[in-house]
């Protein structure tokens, strides 16, 4: 997979460069707006990371010179402009999302995974399942082997989000913005409560997976043990 970073500060660029490069995906890199858009709209990438600052054309300015011309990779934008409603901008601008400097590595990437693992509309699995766990996606049910398994709307949305990503470590930060839509921490214990009642539930219903609490880091579900 290949990746275009547009940083104008060497220091992020090459940080950002070398650490996608371990991961194995294949990196290109600009290093102001006029370059990083004529590389975008010339070579085919599954995802951009986009700085919000940037010589020559500004990053929001480049963004919707991209969208205007129908090219749709996910874009992450990173910005050092924190608050609401700046990341509101960036999201209307056409950003599939917003982080903000200083920014965890581990986090962007979980969040590039997530991206570019997005299946397109015409191509969205209509079931997910893990062990004896079933999700209707269409119908908007779940089951344990053949047996219904009641959720409320969120629980459903969150589990749903944690089956997409088995296997994976989910900060809460991640959780907030792609289950409940916020773009930053409320300081609320809603996360708990919902992982709380999910794990109930599923040991109820007898299903075989584990949501497994990663201390000071997130979540992440996988089959019990």
């Amino acid at each position: 997979m290949k990746i275009l970073i547009i940083e104008d500060d060497t220091t992020n660029r090459q940080y950002l460069s070398k650490g996608f490069t371990e991961q194995g995906y294949v990196v290109d890199t600009a290093e102001d707006g006029q370059q990083g858009l004529m590389l975008a709209t010339t070579e085919p990438y599954r995802l951009i990371v986009l700085d919000r600052m940037l010589p020559k054309l500004e990053g929001l300015a480049l963004l919707a010179a991209l969208r205007a011309t129908g090219n749709k990779t996910p874009v992450i934008i990173l910005s050092a402009l924190g608050d609401v409603d700046e990341r509101i901008k960036g999201l209307r601008a056409g950003g599939d999302d917003y982080m903000v400097k200083p920014f965890s590595f581990a986090e962007l990437l979980i969040r590039a995974q997530h991206l570019m693992e997005r299946p397109s509309s015409d191509s969205r699995p209509s079931q997910l399942s893990l062990a004896n766990l079933h999700l209707d996606l269409l119908a908007h049910k779940a089951r344990v082997d053949d047996r219904p398994m009641a959720l409320q709307p969120k629980e459903f949305q969150l589990l749903r989000f944690l089956l997409e990503h088995q296997g994976q470590l989910l900060t809460r930060t991640l959780l907030f913005e792609s289950v409940w839509d916020y773009h930053f921490d409320p300081g609320t214990n809603v996360i708990d409560v919902h992982i709380a009642r999910l794990r109930k539930k599923l040991q109820e219903a007898g299903a075989r997976v584990h949501i497994e609490t990663v201390r000071g880091a997130g979540y992440r579900i996988g089959p019990a043990s």
